[in-house]
């Protein structure tokens, strides 16, 4: 059985799609640990060291995080597996030591809430609004960017949500937490995903919105 760590504001619809496919999910809370808004996103407190199943994951400790950004962004890098991406300049030195240990290629951003900017497709593919992003993995030459349109995701409390905050990989599938179809690049995001032999899958039921990825 696969273990998915989600946030406890995820949609019925979404969870209840997960639990349908034989899932077991453990949800994300927390109180005064970091801001409100994002108090209960599992990216913030948890790091999936690669794009599959079964990737390890590391947990922080309450006392590895503040409330305020840059500290409240630790543990928020995107990593593929092969590649591990952050601003490294404030990557917990936990998730530094482990990235090394596995032999991943490190990529600094500027971009402290990494995850939240970045859907993680496969161990050599992302998607991502954020230009810095963009151009710091370029010279990557065989890891795959595709960059779309910021904003157009809901987060209540800021003017717009994060497009990775939005999503998660589960087994063959790259799931976004709400109506996909409604995002000016719905069809480019598809075929970039489907293009990789996965699923993309959505739900038209409600606004695409962050919850902090589904991990």
């Amino acid at each position: 059985m696969n273990t998915i760590y989600i946030s406890m504001d995820a949609s019925p619809v979404l969870t209840d799609y997960l639990l349908s496919k034989g899932n077991h999910l453990e949800f994300t809370a927390s109180d005064g640990i970091v801001s409100e808004a994002i108090a209960n996103h599992p990216d913030v407190f948890l790091c999936k060291m690669g794009a599959v199943d079964g990737s390890p994951i590391f947990f922080a400790q309450r006392e590895e995080l503040n409330r305020d950004y840059p500290g409240d962004s630790v543990f928020n890098a995107a990593c593929t597996g092969k590649y591990f991406i952050h601003n490294l300049s404030i990557t917990s030195e936990k998730l530094l030591m482990a990235a090394k240990d596995m032999e991943m290629t490190l990529i600094d951003v500027r971009q402290g809430y990494t995850k939240c900017s970045t859907v993680v497709v496969d161990e050599n593919s992302i998607i991502t609004y954020d230009e810095g992003i963009v151009k710091a993995c370029a010279p990557y030459r065989d890891l795959d960017v595709l960059q779309i349109a910021p904003g157009f995701v809901r987060l209540d409390g800021f003017d717009t949500g994060f497009i990775g905050g939005a999503s998660g990989r589960v087994g063959n599938e790259i799931i976004f937490n709400g109506d996909l179809f409604s995002h000016p690049d719905f069809n480019s995001i598809v075929s970039f995903i489907e293009k990789r032999g996965l699923v993309c899958r959505w739900f038209a039921d409600y606004k695409l919105t962050d919850i902090g990825s589904i991990l």
